[in-house]
């Protein structure tokens, strides 16, 4: 099945690096921001479901202004020193997933494409634990002008890769917005199990491979 592939894409949070990390580290951060966190977790689902933008992030100011009576440079403002620039400190102190690295490394030296396409602008990662300087190409859906799942955040990826949709394999950690949205992009899916479902070895039916660890990925890929 996999015999076929040219490209591996990649989410980041909570597929490269595990979400309870970061979690761990913002509690007293997000109860200092709660007000912003309770707008901005409102508007983000309806950005979810919007169209593509030709500027996501003049929309999303606007949304934000609509909900919260700021004005559109204030709340573009205000967006960007909490959610952008705001959190960027945390990720100095997670570490990625175990062999994460290893694995997209030895993807690249095996010849794929290496891709990663993120629902938050990657820059926020720094060099996203060295993956960085692996990728051939590293997008936010965000500057596509649509959030996952939509398809078309997937197709801009695809197009700057330069690889067809169907010899994509795409990596993440949401069943809706990785998995689905990469299938209905034509892209093959992986899914990185968590909780129980890592703990019993439950797959994910909807996705083509669903696996427990980066060992495993890189062997299911490279076989």
């Amino acid at each position: 099945m996999f015999e076929e592939i040219e490209a591996v894409a990649f989410d980041i949070d909570g597929t490269l690096y595990p979400s309870w990390r970061l979690y761990l580290l913002m509690p007293l951060y997000v109860i200092k921001h709660l007000k912003f966190y309770l707008h901005y977790n409102k508007i983000r689902k309806i950005l979810h479901r919007t169209a593509p933008l030709s500027d996501f992030y003049e929309f999303q100011a606007r949304l934000f202004a609509e909900e919260t009576k700021f004005s559109v440079a204030e709340s573009k403002k205000i967006i960007n020193d909490v959610c952008y620039e705001g959190i960027k400190k945390f990720f100095k102190k997670i570490k990625p997933y175990s062999h994460a690295y290893e694995c997209i490394k030895n993807m690249k030296s095996a010849g794929l494409k290496i891709g990663i396409l993120s629902d938050f602008p990657p820059s926020q990662k720094g060099d996203i634990w060295g993956i960085k300087e692996l990728c051939d190409v590293c997008i936010g859906s965000e500057e596509s002008g649509a959030l996952k799942p939509s398809v078309y955040s997937f197709g801009i990826l695809s197009r700057k890769l330069d690889v067809p949709p169907e010899k994509i394999l795409y990596v993440g950690n949401s069943k809706k917005y990785d998995v689905l949205g990469a299938n209905n992009a034509k892209m093959k899916s992986a899914y990185i199990l968590t909780g129980f479902r890592r703990m019993f070895g439950i797959k994910l039916p909807e996705a083509d491979i669903s696996f427990k660890n980066y060992r495993q990925l890189e062997k299911i890929v490279l076989k």
